[in-house]
């Protein structure tokens, strides 16, 4: 891709995650030539600021992809797959960030801090990894370059926002039922979400897993590229807004103490260390929200393995874990 500015699409451009990849693109100055917004039919009119003017959201259709360079995907798997494969016939880049195409042998799954350089090797289309595995290989990379890492044991709390706008009205109104005095309905989940804990993300497989549990345990082998690492994951549900936390036990080959983990982590790209405990300093999520870095803190080690650490992980899930990842893929691709 030889030009020096880019037609970018966006599609799902109304929802949550397609509006922050709108606005991602204006915060990082990428070089748009032109930006054209599509979405259902139900969406078309509606408009999106860009740059200081409106742009008027387009109905997705096969024709939608003419002329584009650069098509950010957020609308699901099912539009995914039937419009992604359209998108690079017609010569463009498809970054999706769906499920769709994360596990093809042919798609590379793209964290730049950790596998930019795999972006080469596309065949039109470049797959986003789930939210909540982005954040956790963004911390554990580095530290797996310097005492290669054994063994994984996460447990996630992760943001309604992770279900979309409606899972966040959802809580909202939940929430002023409650202090109202009135009854609760639940539609996104299918049990009452505020002031609760869902230990259930996406559905049950036949073993017991959740799918999003199992998107933690491959997607986290394909792009760390090394599948002896053992990976056990519960994903849960929780009362907050935005930003996932996480966690993480870790069990690495080689000795890795606190220190040395705050030290490597204090320089790696895309990582902020909050980790002063007696002051009460940690990473919260209501402090990453609306921050593009993976924070970490309460590093401290297993004393129950010879090469052991605790970590707690936090990060805005709509800008790091989906839209800010997708736009630093369409960078590498500059």
């Amino acid at each position: 891709m030889s030009s020096k500015v880019f037609n970018v699409a966006v599609v799902g451009a109304t929802g949550a995650v397609g509006q922050e990849m709108v606005k991602t693109l204006e915060s990082r100055n990428f070089p748009v030539a032109s930006l054209r917004l599509l979405a259902s039919a139900k969406s078309v009119g509606k408009t999106v600021s860009f740059m200081r003017r409106d742009i008027e959201v387009e109905e997705l259709q096969e024709d939608s992809f003419r002329d584009i360079d650069i098509a950010l995907f957020s609308a699901g798997g099912g539009v995914s797959q039937t419009f992604a494969p359209i998108a690079a016939e017609e010569g463009a880049v498809v970054i999706d960030n769906s499920s769709a195409f994360r596990m093809d042998d042919d798609v590379p799954l793209i964290v730049p801090e950790i596998n930019g350089s795999d972006v080469a090797r596309h065949s039109g289309i470049i797959a986003n990894p789930n939210c909540s595995t982005i954040q956790m290989v963004t911390a554990l990379y580095p530290l797996h370059l310097k005492a290669r890492i054994k063994r994984i044991v996460v447990a996630t709390y992760q943001a309604v926002s992770g279900s979309g706008q409606k899972a966040v009205d959802e809580l909202s109104k939940q929430v002023r039922d409650i202090f109202s005095m009135k009854g609760t309905s639940s539609d996104v989940y299918p049990h009452q979400i505020a002031f609760n804990c869902l230990p259930h993300i996406d559905v049950f497989e036949e073993d017991g897993y959740t799918k999003e549990e199992m998107k933690m345990v491959n997607e986290t082998k394909k792009i760390m590229d090394d599948d002896s690492i053992e990976i056990s994951a519960t994903c849960v549900r929780v009362p907050v807004f935005y930003s996932h936390s996480e966690a993480v036990n870790v069990e690495f080959h080689e000795q890795m103490s606190p220190e040395y983990a705050r030290d490597i982590l204090a320089l790696a790209p895309g990582v902020g260390v909050l980790d002063i405990p007696t002051e009460n300093v940690y990473p919260m999520a209501i402090d990453a929200a609306g921050n593009d870095e993976v924070f970490v803190g309460r590093i401290r080690k297993d004393s129950t393995v010879n090469f052991g650490l605790n970590m707690w992980v936090v990060a805005d899930n709509i800008r790091k874990g989906a839209a800010l990842n997708a736009v630093q893929i369409a960078e590498l691709l500059k």
